[in-house]
């Protein structure tokens, strides 16, 4: 560290001196963090199709998991922040004000709901049938009991130590458009919020099939999370809010 400050103040030093700009230096810097956004969000697709889209065997959504987050993820991040601590990051990445998470039980539409071995806790819907893990497409999931296309699921996987940020997979608008065009998708928001200590990516899309979807992705204790809720799109004004405080109540956490 203190040879490269050395190094940083010298080149400071003979900028002044000469009255020449570092514009040069910006722009290379510049262009690396974008290359390493580029491959972080090729990543992210990979994971998140991986995860939600329904056209993979549950074999082939396992591997590429796996493939992804492993190796992928963790290399990308690791471009991101030499060492696991530091590095550039997205200047938008960065969000200092926290959004506390819902509890609203919407008059009984919605109750709570607390895993242990899972270490999570969300307000999920009253009276949805639930269904508990299928190895390589989800961890849980809830369902309508009348129109099994209104459903919500959680998946998680686990990522290498370094990868402790979802901000580590790029800029958040940037990610958002990349998903929507690789899914056949309109996207129609694309938001970060911090919650608890933990910033959470949320996207909103409404995909060519006549599907709505919020997808939502975190990163917390050695894991990515991803939590979808889905409606068909005549129907999506009936579900959009209570969607929303469900996405808004998830904590992969207890304590």
């Amino acid at each position: 560290m203190k040879e490269t400050w050395e190094r940083h103040t010298s080149c400071e030093e003979r900028n002044e001196r000469t009255n020449q700009p570092t514009n040069s230096v910006n722009n290379k810097r510049y262009k690396m963090t974008m290359n390493h956004k580029s491959t972080a969000t090729k990543v992210l697709l990979v994971v998140v199709l991986a995860t939600v889209v329904s056209g993979f065997s549950v074999l082939d959504r396992r591997q590429a998991i796996q493939k992804a987050l492993v190796g992928g993820v963790a290399a990308s991040t690791a471009a991101l922040l030499p060492g696991g601590v530091g590095g550039i990051l997205p200047a938008n990445a960065v969000v200092d004000e926290e959004t506390p998470r819902t509890t609203t039980r919407m008059g009984g539409l919605l109750e709570p709901f607390q895993d242990g071995p899972r270490s999570i806790r969300m307000m999920v819907p009253s009276g949805w049938n639930k269904f508990d893990g299928e190895v390589g497409a989800y961890d849980l999931k809830w369902q309508d009991l009348v129109d099994p296309s209104e459903n919500i699921k959680i998946s998680s996987n686990p990522v290498k130590s370094t990868t402790t940020s979802i901000d580590a997979l790029g800029e958040v608008q940037a990610v958002g458009e990349s998903l929507a065009n690789k899914r056949n998708a309109r996207l129609i928001s694309a938001t970060e919020r911090l919650t608890d200590g933990i910033l959470f990516y949320k996207f909103d899309f409404a995909i060519n099939d006549g599907t709505h979807q919020l997808l939502q992705l975190c990163v917390c204790k050695g894991k990515v999370w991803s939590l979808d809720a889905n409606s068909k799109e005549k129907r999506w004004g009936k579900r959009s809010d209570m969607y929303e405080n469900v996405l808004g109540s998830f904590m992969p956490k207890l304590a």
